[in-house]
């Protein structure tokens, strides 16, 4: 039975209304990180957290913790959150729903002038996409400490755009510390961006963990010349070299089925001219799979496939791995929590291990730390289309309540 109960329409509205925010033609949001439009909706958070009666800390790398005041002032705060930057075509909920789900929980309990044991935090994490500055995860990561503040700082878009410069520019350069503002715990809310829940019926995925991540830059140096003049027999065509690299890529993913995927979703040519043979191309190559021993032979077999094809056509190469996140189990009483969460909304649920990376793999190196998941429609996601519904939205908040509340009563 449901006490405290969180808004539908409210929560809708919300998502709706902010979408506008680097909302697209198509029905998506261009959000990027770090970008006017990203200072846009990070004034609106702030703004919209102080009218709850928080207060609003922001570190070095632009993190933002909205802290609401609990009974106890001697214990760290219990956090719910994710981000709010996006895909240069995102839909309106990846990482969205994250942040604006626990406003609505915020709402809810400010409105009935609930008071929770602990001090509750909202979170709205920096470059969780990397869609403009890789790696993934940025902000969380240097939280974690997985990264310093320098390394972030250092990282270059493909305008030449320096981390530095842009966080800079829009003003989110915090003087907190990473990792200063502590929490006990975090829960993150999500879509799945993946179709098991819609195809089995179900409503709410407990998340036990995330698989890993590698991401690695390849750049491939043949010689420009005339595509008309040049036989084929002294060519040094580097879109051909990575042409057949993208084919190995998905080869080497098939091979390690069905738990391993692997994608170049990235691919620059130069001089991208029709009637210039290409002399350099640059793209990128994502690997996950749920298991480290796995994803290093994945990587072996990249490391040769590349040099082979360099050799066979006579191209130099450079290749880094830029990130390597590995695989994450969450906490068990969190994980039981949002199961009962689930259950006390009358929601049917389901055990589930994340696709795709979250500001939660990095969490969960300094506090305890899980995941509530939500349908998407045909699992889609990072795409202009992604698309859920109010009362699926409306179940993720419920139970990202009462999971938080089921946490909450260890600290009265």
């Amino acid at each position: 039975m449901q006490n405290l109960t969180i808004d539908a329409q409210r929560l809708w509205d919300t998502l709706m209304e902010t979408a506008k925010v680097g909302g697209t033609a198509k029905g998506g949001i261009k959000r990027l990180t770090l970008t006017d439009l990203d200072k846009t909706i990070r004034d609106w958070f702030k703004a919209e957290c102080e009218t709850l009666g928080c207060t609003v800390e922001v570190d070095e790398v632009g993190n933002m913790f909205a802290t609401r005041p609990g009974k106890r002032t001697d214990v760290a705060p219990i956090a719910i959150g994710s981000h709010l930057d996006t895909q240069p075509t995102g839909g309106k909920f990846d990482g969205v729903l994250g942040v604006l789900g626990g406003l609505e929980v915020m709402r809810t309990l400010h409105a009935l002038n609930y008071e929770t044991n602990a001090p509750l935090m909202l979170v709205n994490w920096t470059n969780e996409e990397g869609s403009r500055f890789a790696p993934a995860m940025l902000g969380s990561g240097v939280y974690a400490g997985v990264f310093d503040t320098a390394f972030a700082d250092s990282r270059t878009d493909r305008q030449g755009v320096t981390f530095k410069e842009a966080i800079g520019a829009i003003g989110y350069r915090g003087d907190k510390k990473p990792g200063e503002v502590k929490f006990s715990a975090m829960l993150e809310l999500h879509i799945e961006q993946g179709p098991i829940l819609e195809s089995e019926g179900k409503t709410i995925g407990v998340v036990q963990g995330v698989q890993g991540m590698r991401w690695y830059e390849v750049t491939l140096t043949g010689r420009e010349a005339h595509t008309g003049s040049t036989p084929m027999r002294l060519r040094k065509n580097a879109l051909v070299g990575a042409a057949r690299l993208v084919d190995l890529v998905d080869a080497i993913a098939h091979a390690h089925a069905p738990d391993a995927v692997g994608t170049v979703g990235l691919l620059e040519v130069t001089p991208n001219s029709r009637n210039v043979i290409p002399g350099q191309v640059f793209f990128t190559v994502d690997f996950r799979h749920p298991e480290n021993a796995v994803l290093a032979q994945m990587e072996a077999e990249l490391d040769a496939a590349i040099e082979a094809v360099a050799v066979e056509i006579d191209l130099d190469f450079e290749h880094k791995k830029v990130w390597d996140s590995p695989p994450v189990k969450f906490d068990p009483d969190l994980i039981a929590a949002v199961r009962n969460g689930a259950e006390k909304a009358g929601l049917s649920h389901r055990d589930i291990i994340s696709g795709a990376g979250h500001d939660a793999a990095y969490t969960a190196r300094v506090a305890p730390t899980t995941m509530v998941f939500v349908p998407c429609e045909g699992g889609l996601s990072h795409n202009e289309a992604e698309s859920t519904s109010m009362e699926e939205c409306a179940a993720g908040a419920q139970v990202l309540l009462n999971a938080l509340l089921e946490y909450d009563a260890r600290f009265a």
